[in-house]
C-alpha cells in the first residue's frame, strides 16, 4: 500500500489493538466478523467503491457502513469498519486488503492471549513447507474447479485435531478465499503477521542437521543483535545445504559459511 492507504491501515491497526486490549471484546469473534465483511466487500465491487470514494464525505460513508452492518456484526466490528471508511484510501481494493489483515491479526491476537501464538507460527511455517514439497496437495488446494466446501473438508482432514484452531481458521480462509494470491505468498504473509504480534522478525533457518536448543538460542540472540529486533526462527533441515547453515531474513540471505556477521555465532555453535 502507498500514501493514504498506508496511513489509513496504520490508524486501523491502532484501533484494532485498542479494541482487542479490552477484556470485553472477543478477538476470535471479531476476527470472524471482519472476515465476513472482507468477503462482502470483495464480492460487492460497487459497494466498496462507494465506501472508498474520495468525493464522498467520511461521515456519510461511515453512516452507510453502520446501516449495512449494524444488524449483521457486533458494535466493535461496526465501529472499526466505520472508522476505516472515514479514512482516505488510494485504491478501493486496499480497504479489503486491510480488513483481511485485521481479521487475521484479531485471530492471532486471540491465540496470543491463550499463550498459543508460538504454536501457530510454527504450524503455519510447517504447513507452508508441506505444501511446497507436495505437488498433489498444492494442486488440490488451489484447484479452481473444486468447491469451497471440498477444500474446507480436505483441510479439516489434514489439520483438524492436529493443529491449533487458529491455524486451521487462518489456512482455511486463505485457501477458500485466496483473492488472487498464490498459496505460498499467503502463507508467508500470515507467518510475518504472526511474528509482528510480538514485534519479531522471522528468520528461515535451513541447516544440514537439526540444531540443538542451545544452538537455536545462540543463533536467535546473534540475529537479534544484528537486526535490532527479536527474532523468531522457522527451522528446516536439508542435508544438502552448503556451509552447514543458511539464514533468510526477508529478502536477505546469509550463508553461514561466508557471512562475517554470523562468523562469531558459527564458531560458538561449532564448539
Amino acid at each position: 500500500m502507498n500514501g493514504a492507504s498506508r496511513e489509513a491501515l496504520a490508524a486501523a491497526r491502532e484501533r484494532l489493538d485498542a479494541l482487542t486490549d479490552s477484556t470485553s471484546v472477543d478477538a476470535g469473534s471479531l476476527a470472524d466478523e471482519l472476515a465476513a465483511v472482507t468477503a462482502l466487500l470483495h464480492r460487492e465491487v460497487s459497494l466498496r467503491r462507494v465506501l472508498t470514494d474520495p468525493a464522498q464525505g467520511g461521515e456519510a460513508k461511515a453512516e452507510l457502513a453502520q446501516r449495512l452492518l449494524g444488524t449483521q456484526v457486533s458494535g466493535p466490528a461496526v465501529d472499526l469498519v466505520s472508522g476505516m471508511v472515514r479514512s482516505r484510501w488510494s485504491q478501493s481494493r486496499d480497504l479489503v486488503d486491510a480488513l483481511e489483515e485485521l481479521a487475521n491479526t484479531a485471530d492471532l491476537t486471540a491465540a496470543q492471549k491463550r499463550g498459543r501464538l508460538d504454536n501457530v507460527e510454527d504450524e503455519l511455517f510447517r504447513f507452508g513447507r508441506i505444501v511446497s514439497s507436495t505437488t498433489e496437495l498444492r494442486a488440490a488446494l488451489t484447484n479452481r474447479s473444486a468447491t469451497t466446501s471440498a477444500k474446507g473438508e480436505l483441510l479439516r482432514s489434514l489439520l483438524g485435531g492436529r493443529a491449533e484452531a487458529t491455524t486451521e481458521r487462518l489456512v482455511t480462509r486463505l485457501v477458500t478465499a485466496p483473492r488472487g494470491r498464490s498459496l505460498e505468498t499467503g502463507l508467508e504473509s500470515l507467518s510475518k503477521l504472526a511474528a509482528d504480534r510480538r514485534d519479531r522478525m522471522v528468520a528461515v533457518v535451513t541447516s544440514a542437521v537439526p540444531l540443538s536448543d542451545p544452538q537455536k538460542q545462540r543463533l536467535g540472540a546473534a540475529l537479534a543483535k544484528i537486526y535490532g529486533r527479536p527474532m523468531h526462527l522457522n527451522l528446516d533441515v536439508d542435508p544438502e545445504v552448503l556451509g552447514g547453515i543458511r539464514v533468510q531474513v526477508g529478502d536477505e540471505v546469509i550463508n553461514g559459511s561466508i557471512a562475517d556477521r554470523l562468523e562469531d555465532a558459527g564458531r560458538r555453535m561449532a564448539s
